[in-house]
Parts: C-alpha cells; sequence; structure tokens
C-alpha cells in the first residue's frame, strides 16, 4: 500500500492546486534596527544613516527599508535618519536628545498613465447633437 494512499477519496497531492500568485518578488524588504544597536556602534552626537548603518556592520544584507525599533536603552543624542520608526524608538531617540527624521521610500508603481489623459482627451472632444 502506498503511502499516499487516502482509501480511495482524492488524495491530498492532487487536491492542492499547484500554481498561483506569489508576491514575494515585489514585497519591500524591511530590516529592523534596535535602538541598543544604535547606543553600541555610534558615538554621541554621530548622524545615523542607511549608509552608516551598513558601513558599521548594523545592517548586512541590502535591503530596501530600515526601521528603528524601540529595544532598549539610549542614553547618546544621535540625529538618526531611517525610513521608519516605531512609536517608542522615536520617544527614546528624543527623550536623549536626538533627532529623528524620516526618510522618503519608493515612488508607488502607476499602473495605468494614459488612464486620466485619455479621460481628458474625450471631454474635449465636441459631440455632434442630434
Amino acid at each position: 500500500m502506498s503511502l499516499i494512499f487516502e482509501g480511495g477519496q482524492m488524495p491530498l497531492v492532487r487536491r492542492v492546486p499547484k500554481r498561483g500568485f506569489n508576491n514575494k518578488a515585489f514585497a519591500d524588504l524591511v530590516i529592523g534596527v534596535n535602538v541598543v544597536d544604535l547606543e553600541n556602534n555610534f558615538d554621541a552626537n554621530e548622524q545615523v544613516t542607511p549608509e552608516t548603518l551598513k558601513s558599521k556592520g548594523v545592517v548586512k544584507k541590502v535591503c530596501d527599508k530600515i526601521k528603528i525599533l524601540g529595544t532598549g536603552e539610549l542614553k547618546k543624542s544621535l540625529e538618526v535618519s531611517a525610513h521608519a520608526f516605531s512609536a517608542t524608538a522615536q520617544k527614546k531617540i528624543e527623550a536623549a536628545g536626538g533627532k529623528a527624521t524620516i526618510l522618503p521610500g519608493k515612488k508607488p508603481v502607476v499602473k495605468n498613465k494614459m488612464g486620466s489623459r485619455k479621460k481628458n482627451l474625450l471631454a474635449q472632444v465636441k459631440r455632434p447633437k442630434k
């Protein structure tokens, strides 16, 4: 008897679909950096940017966005620039005398560039009255 035999009903392997759409290729890769990592790797009054995070080895992968998370304590004033901040991280940075700056992300994809233009062109065309 086979391991996949299920007593005459349609086997699970044949019931589950094997094709479909997966959105992982289009999703943004977001890497979280804790406030503790900023405290351990940066000196006081230093600027923290995605480039400096990569150069110091805090962020090791190539990513689309960096989010600063609020785990740990921060006692140094830092100027932090990132794509997103958690509420606790922003409070901790500002309480230590630092500054949190949000960087702009990627521009959204425009699916139909001609859609609004086509409507405007049709509105300008005068149709003859019957």
